[in-house]
């Protein structure tokens, strides 16, 4: 069995797709997942299942979609690949507050012109990093005033995302085991 962290895009921020996380964690359950938990309000689902994320993903999200009415994005990371994100990022030195770091995680690769086209100078003091399945974002003003958003990376990279902060994720990885 793999344990898997799934990222849920969009729900239960900023009062929109509310979902409470008893639901959240049944839909997972009703598709044959075992030991669900979910790490705070915003979509985060830990789980194991021998399914392979090709298959878990479309009915993830056909089910989510289903509950809330509306098209729904997830993506999912195993423990390790989660453990590798966490050990590549590049801008976790340089004397950054950890606090303004997130990672933006891409559900598909985004076209290498795509990212070429990406000027890394141009937000700054805000800086960002692309790899092939994730951004990694450093806001020192803080993220809900950022302009390399989720939704920017969307759009400049046309792959669905989400994003999530390192104390995030250094949690989910902490709770995966």
């Amino acid at each position: 069995m793999t344990r898997y962290v799934a990222l849920v895009r969009g729900i239960n921020v900023g009062g929109r797709a509310v979902m409470p996380m008893a639901q959240l964690r049944g839909a997972f359950s009703d598709l044959g997942c075992e030991d669900v938990q979910t790490y705070v309000q915003s979509g985060n689902v830990l789980f194991g299942s021998t399914a392979g994320a090709a298959r878990l993903v479309p009915a993830l999200e056909q089910r989510l979609g289903e509950d809330l009415g509306r098209p729904v994005r997830v993506v999912l990371r195993t423990r390790a690949q989660l453990v590798d994100v966490l050990g590549r990022n590049p801008l976790s030195g340089g004397g950054r507050d950890h606090a303004k770091l997130h990672v933006t995680f891409l559900a598909d690769r985004p076209a290498p012109s795509l990212v070429a086209a990406l000027d890394t100078g141009a937000y700054l003091p805000e800086e960002f990093r692309v790899t092939t399945t994730a951004v990694y974002v450093h806001c020192p003003n803080g993220y809900g005033r950022a302009k390399i958003t989720n939704s920017f990376f969307e759009r400049a990279l046309r792959v669905a995302a989400t994003t999530r902060s390192l104390k995030t994720v250094t949690e989910l990885v902490r709770r995966s085991t």
